[in-house]
């Protein structure tokens, strides 16, 4: 597969403006915690798998779980994340496949247990961000680095 093209040199303003949504979702107040749960499904749910590398190094580097980290895929039969983040993923994998869910009141529901309307509005914008990337990435067919164990196996 071949990258088809630089997205920050084509469109340089694009990117800045990626970059200031990026860091508005990042200095919000949503636990990080949550912020790379929302981050690496919604990358998995895009086929996006520069971004699922990145979001998987950022989590570990942060001190999530390998455990936590690989059920992300299959959390719908897992009991490794909390109810609270059960939520965020059903909300996010509604939010991801818009087209087919339509965001049905019962993951938003559900969501509303747990978080505070200004927490929501947190979840949607990091979701709207992460899908924002997973496109960019994944329309300019964006390349992950392979590392040396990778390579070497």
């Amino acid at each position: 597969m071949k990258t088809r093209f630089d997205f920050a040199t084509v469109a340089p303003d694009a990117m800045k403006a990626a970059i200031a949504l990026e860091m508005h979702c990042k200095n919000s107040g949503l636990p990080m915690r949550l912020f790379h749960l929302i981050k690496l499904r919604a990358s998995i749910i895009n086929g996006c798998s520069y971004c699922v590398d990145m979001h998987s190094k950022e989590s570990r580097a942060d001190g999530l779980s390998e455990q936590w980290i690989n059920l992300v895929s299959a959390w719908h039969e897992s009991t490794v994340f909390s109810d609270e983040e059960r939520a965020v993923l059903a909300f996010t994998d509604s939010l991801t496949l818009l087209a087919q869910t339509r965001a049905p009141d019962a993951d938003y529901d559900e969501l509303r247990r747990y978080f505070s309307e200004s927490d929501i509005a947190k979840i949607i914008m990091v979701i709207g961000a992460i899908n924002v990337w997973n496109r960019i990435a994944v329309g300019t067919r964006k390349k992950h680095p392979v590392d040396a164990a990778a390579k070497a196996a």
